[in-house]
């Protein structure tokens, strides 16, 4: 977890609130519950959360709701079913999703996307699945959060194909290419870093931070995963996000006070609310 030095160094570079754009925080990750890891990242700086409620099944999504109806100033919800899962969505569980969607607290339908590295699902399950939950984020007026692992090309074209453009979202945790960038911006979408752009062997990450419109980047951790450079190893939490902005800020060659307030001034626009300080 972040000490005290690590929250007195945040003290010192930033002074404008940061907003998590992804984090899980459920049970299996963090088990004594959420409150103390949202303390924790408030005391570093971070004003506001989108939790994903993403799992097996819809546990995690209701969690995520209830959640944010409890700390609806801070937390939005996002819901959908992981690519993993894309198996587990049949009409009951599709039911359910979409009356959740329509919760004045979920910000987002996501994460939802395709993974062709795990395959934990089949790839024609994937797709379909993806295409159903980008028809409900258009049904129920939200954006969505993108997940994409080694299926660049499926994803940008069924995105595209399934107009995903009247939504908007997020690419999250950005992983691709300047290539990939150049297409999701042109659909109208945000990228959202993560830890991963700490990582000295993401050169590719490394240029699309640097390169991409100031008013179109996001900062993550994707909590409980991907924790930042110099805290590889540990579990991640939200308090870590300050490292990754911080290195976006060096890449980009900015202030991170500038870096911070374009981030969270993104991150309202992008899921359309409010995040108190």
């Amino acid at each position: 977890m972040v000490g005290d030095r690590e929250h007195a160094v945040r003290y010192i570079v930033f002074s404008v609130p940061l907003i998590d754009t992804h984090c899980h925080l459920d049970p299996q990750y963090f088990p004594a519950g959420p409150d103390a890891v949202l303390e924790r990242a408030r005391a570093a700086g971070v004003a506001g959360f989108v939790v994903i409620g993403v799992g097996s099944d819809l546990a995690p999504a209701r969690a995520a709701v209830a959640l944010a109806a409890r700390l609806p100033e801070r937390v939005g919800a996002s819901v959908g079913v992981h690519p993993h899962d894309a198996t587990s969505l049949d009409d009951a569980s599709y039911a359910e999703l979409s009356a959740l969607a329509r919760d004045p607290n979920v910000v987002a339908v996501g994460e939802i996307g395709l993974d062709y590295h795990y395959d934990h699902s089949p790839r024609d399950q994937q797709r379909a699945t993806f295409e159903r939950l980008i028809a409900l984020a258009r049904e129920v007026n939200k954006p969505i959060v993108v997940h994409t692992r080694e299926a660049a090309t499926d994803t940008l074209d069924i995105l595209a194909a399934s107009g995903a453009r009247d939504t908007g979202g997020i690419i999250h945790c950005f992983s691709e290419d300047l290539a990939f960038a150049k297409r999701a911006l042109d659909l109208g979408f945000y990228l959202s870093f993560s830890g991963i752009v700490t990582f000295k062997s993401a050169t590719s990450v490394h240029e699309v931070a640097a390169a991409a419109p100031l008013d179109r980047i996001l900062v993550e951790t994707d909590s409980p995963y991907l924790a930042p450079v110099p805290l590889r190893g540990k579990p991640c939490e939200p308090s870590y996000v300050v490292h990754t902005a911080k290195r976006v800020a060096e890449l980009r060659g900015i202030g991170m006070d500038e870096l911070a307030a374009a981030t969270t001034a993104n991150a309202e626009r992008a899921f359309r609310r409010g995040f108190a300080a």
